[in-house]
């Protein structure tokens, strides 16, 4: 064999298809194109977003634009003022603070008292109590969150807050002793390696 007698595979390579050399070459005329329009013609492209001069999709649908923090966290706001008017009017369902027995207590404020009174509308959402308004009354609110004026107020009625929080570390179970949990660990490996022996023997 010598090198003049080295060819391609079979099928490895195709000829390049000449167009528009007439008709006998099988690609003559329209060269394939069809007949007329905008995609015959040269240069004569349509880009994959065209919707044929219809009002494109991004447009008919605005509210795809723009930003969207998928970190914010939606609240169920209320405003000291409605909280205060919501007081005077005795539509709130608990009037003492947890383990209070003077009548003098600040009332409780939560979300679900305020969810009867129908100034929340949800209990899906977290609380957040705003700043807005007056407050004359000594209230025990516990809620979410709250703006720093709201805070200030609710103290300078001779109130308090309590901020709900959910544990950033895994906690016992209700009325498992954590010492005498942490002891059970080591006391049922024990055990454990104790049986293994006893079969190893037998």
């Amino acid at each position: 064999m010598k090198l003049h007698d080295l060819r391609p595979a079979d099928g490895s390579r195709t000829q390049r298809t000449r167009v528009g050399r007439g008709i006998a070459a099988g690609k003559g005329k329209t060269a394939g194109r069809g007949t007329k329009g905008q995609k015959a013609r040269a240069g004569g492209s349509i880009p994959p977003w065209f919707e044929g001069g219809q009002t494109p999709l991004h447009m008919r649908i605005p509210k795809l634009r723009g930003f969207r923090n998928r970190s914010k966290v939606e609240y169920e706001v209320v405003n000291l003022g409605d909280i205060a008017r919501l007081v005077g009017e005795g539509r709130l369902g608990a009037t003492e603070a947890p383990g209070a027995t003077s009548p003098g207590a600040p009332v409780t404020v939560n979300q679900d008292l305020l969810r009867d009174a129908g100034l929340v509308r949800t209990l899906k959402k977290p609380l957040k109590v705003l700043g807005g308004g007056e407050l004359s009354t000594a209230l025990f609110v516990v809620a979410d969150a709250f703006t720093e004026s709201a805070r200030r107020k609710i103290e300078a009625a001779g109130g308090s807050v309590n901020v709900l929080q959910v544990p950033a570390t895994s906690m016992p179970a209700i009325g498992l002793d954590v010492e005498a949990g942490a002891a059970a660990v080591p006391a049922a490996e024990a055990s454990a390696n104790a049986d293994a022996t006893a079969a190893d023997g037998t």
